[in-house]
């Protein structure tokens, strides 16, 4: 690790989408793939709690903050090892990486286009969309263009994996549980028309923006609670009458009801007392326990 990069008693609110979150005793920027195995390396080595943070979507941070290394990645080198692919470091922001694709004229990610999302927490999730463009047949998912995966083993190796070995599901992959950090990903894109590009990513951020908040004006950590298939979180929480309930500064939005916004000084206790609240509603009406797909990040 570089020691000018290493922070300590850094607070991690403005470091996720949701804008909450204490404290972390030591934060560090890891601005290359190799950094980023390094710096994960060697917090093992130390035994030192570790947490790599990408750009802070789908978690809540704690009030308390993380007690431990916080290894933020920024690691975002793009190259073309062929015409078609795109390899991309994991700390690259999708936005970005999107970019440069279609003004390449490479087709195959532009359906992502408005998720706040890294690389790394793309493959970790296996990013989805339903699109509008050109109809809304089916959910695109990130391991459709997934060519391969670099892995750092919890052992400090370090392979590369296919996409069929990223055992991709609906918001999961190996890298659930498997103790193994994605340094950096090859998409396997398609040459294609930007100006057919464009259009998909017009229509698909309009339909965004027209049922989701703006994390600019309601920061939020994106869904709070899993799908239930063939019925629906938010149409559940829905039908409970909770869009626009509120506990302390946060509250369930009054566009999309599986998401919780911050309205100005949320706190993560806000957040969960929110969630807690939802799920005794949704049981006691309906009989559906819903969970949590969010994680839960350091000392609540």
């Amino acid at each position: 690790m570089v020691a000018e990069r290493l922070r300590t008693n850094v607070p991690l609110a403005p470091f996720t989408t949701f804008k909450i979150g204490g404290p972390a005793d030591m934060l560090y920027d890891a601005t290359g793939a190799d950094d980023l195995a390094n710096s994960v390396t060697a917090a093992r080595a130390a035994g030192i709690p570790f947490f790599v943070l990408g750009l802070g979507a789908n978690i809540l941070i704690g009030d308390g903050g993380f007690r431990g290394l916080v290894i933020r990645n920024t690691a975002a080198a793009l190259r073309f090892p062929t015409s078609t692919t795109l390899r991309a470091e994991s700390g690259a922001v999708m936005a970005d990486v999107i970019r440069v694709a279609v003004d390449r004229g490479l087709s195959g990610l532009e359906h992502y286009v408005g998720i706040p999302s890294t690389v790394g927490g793309a493959v970790w999730q296996n990013l989805h969309f339903l699109s509008p463009a050109p109809a809304r047949e089916r959910t695109m998912f990130i391991a459709e263009v997934t060519s391969s995966v670099e892995l750092l083993t919890p052992i400090g190796g370090r392979f590369a994996v296919s996409g069929e070995e990223m055992r991709f599901g609906y918001d999961t992959s190996r890298l659930h549980g498997s103790g193994e950090v994605a340094l950096a990903v090859t998409f396997n894109l398609a040459e294609g028309d930007p100006i057919a590009m464009h259009r998909v990513m017009q229509e698909n951020l309009s339909w965004r923006g027209s049922r989701h908040p703006w994390l600019e004006h309601h920061p939020s950590a994106g869904s709070i609670f899993q799908k239930i298939e063939g019925v629906g979180a938010g149409r559940l929480i829905d039908q409970c009458g909770l869009k626009g309930y509120a506990i302390g500064g946060a509250q369930i939005s009054h566009m999309h009801a599986n998401i919780i916004v911050n309205l100005g000084g949320a706190t993560a206790g806000d957040v969960r007392a929110l969630i807690a609240f939802a799920q005794h509603a949704v049981f006691e009406k309906f009989g559906q326990k819903l969970e949590p797909e969010i994680g839960f990040i350091g000392e609540f």
